[in-house]
This record gives C-alpha cells, structure tokens and sequence, in this order.
C-alpha cells in the first residue's frame, strides 16, 4: 500500500520508510515483524523500550522514539534510540544536547510541530517553529533532520500533512514523520518519508482484527 500510494503520487517507494510502532505489542509480533524483514521499529516511552529493546542484538534494526520525551529522560533515550523523532522545547534541546556531549554519539533528531495547536498535545506552534529550528541549530549545536507531526482526529489530515511539508521545505528539511495507519496513504501523497503504523500491521493490541488492515 505504501508501494502503491508513492507510485500513485510519482514517488520512488524506496523513498519511503515504514516505521513500526512496536509500543505494547507482544514480544512474537515483534518477532515475526522483524522475520518478515521489517527493520524500523518506534516506541512511545523509554523505560518500554528499555525492557523490550535494551538486551537485545539491534544489529541491522532502527529504533525510533515516536513518544514526548521528558527532559530527564534524555541520556537514556540518547543512549538507547537511533532517533528521537518528538524534540519539542528548548529545555528538552539542552538535555539532548549535555546527553551527546556526555554519549558521544548524536540520534537522527526530528522537530515535532503541533500543527493542530491542540493544549493536550507536544509539539512546537507552527508560527514558532522556524524559531526553535534556528535555536537547536545554532544555540544548542544539534542538527534537526526534520519534522514530524499528529493532526487531530476530528480534522482532515490532509491540510496538515501540507503545512508540515511547508514548514519543512523552508527550513530545509528532507526528513517528514506523518501518517499513522488510517491515513498514511495519504501522507505519503503529501511528500512522508517516514510513517508511522501499528495497527494496519500488526493488529490490535488485543489481538482482534483490524478493519482496512
């Protein structure tokens, strides 16, 4: 489907990466999604990821932190993840930014943007964003690879699908997160290089079916 939608848009699908979100599913999900030759995984929390992830051989796997990250949290989430895809506040830039110093080692970063600006959501307000890019970027010496965002559900995605690829396109970004398993078709029409699905691959969490899975 992924495939199909790119094509359908002029896309090259490879151009595309799918981003399993491996929170609170089973172990053997895991297992057959990574024997199925799946290679990205994303977590919402990193204590979860910690216990799924932290002792296992990771070697040709990605792992993606998909979830807010508490400022606390950074070394371990520097440590343990290949990107964290929710930096948000500058508080949270600083903590990343002592975490490398302290890691040696930088995650792929992505800027999430609460395109919807809804108050129960992270994510920096669309008019702020090119501010806090500039600020990661030159105050706190991160590099930003590129956005992410989660449009509300009551709203069609598709507008803020668009204004993610916008924003992105102005501060130079290649790297776009958006589309979940209900719309990511549509995401990739609007330019996604990363979605992110759960349910449409894996199921539920209880195990039943999922419809348009």
């Amino acid at each position: 489907r992924i495939a199909d939608a790119a094509k359908a848009a002029g896309r090259d699908p490879s151009a595309v990466t799918l981003v399993a979100v491996s929170k609170q599913q089973p172990d053997d999900r895991i297992e057959a999604a990574i024997g199925a030759g799946q290679t990205v995984f994303g977590e919402n929390r990193v204590q979860e990821a910690e216990a799924r992830w932290g002792a296992r051989n990771r070697s040709g796997l990605t792992l993606r932190l998909i979830g807010g990250l508490q400022s606390n949290k950074a070394e371990d989430a520097v440590r343990l993840f290949d990107a964290i895809d929710s930096l948000d506040r500058p508080k949270l830039a600083a903590a990343i930014a002592d975490a490398v110093q302290k890691a040696g080692r930088c995650p792929a970063l992505l800027v999430q943007v609460n395109t919807g600006a809804e108050p129960q959501k992270g994510g920096v307000l669309p008019e702020e964003v090119d501010r806090f890019i500039k600020a990661v970027r030159k105050d706190f010496g991160l590099p930003v690879a590129g956005l992410m965002c989660i449009p509300p559900e009551a709203e069609e995605p598709a507008m803020h699908f668009a204004l993610l690829a916008k924003i992105a396109a102005r501060n130079g970004l290649t790297e776009l997160s958006m589309g979940m398993s209900h719309d990511f078709e549509m995401a990739v029409r609007f330019g996604a290089t990363q979605v992110r699905v759960g349910s449409a691959l894996f199921g539920s969490r209880s195990g039943k079916p999922v419809a348009n899975a």
